[in-house]
């Protein structure tokens, strides 16, 4: 199988005043609180996700 490269995504800011749509796709990520992180695949759909909530969340390359 070939490698495939890894996202680690940390929420750092509340979604409190957040759109209920950037609210409904942080929850569907597996964030649960805030400075938590989820680690994810790194393809279009997630890329995709995180250029929507990008003012919300920090992201670094996982070897």
């Amino acid at each position: 199988m070939a490698d495939t490269k890894k996202l680690k995504i940390t929420l750092v800011k509340s979604t409190i005043a957040a759109v209920p749509k950037n609210k409904a796709i942080i929850k569907s990520m597996g964030f649960h609180k805030l400075n938590s992180s989820v680690v994810l695949p790194d393809n279009a759909a997630t890329r995709g996700q995180i250029r929507l909530i990008a003012p919300f969340v920090k992201v670094e390359e996982q070897d």
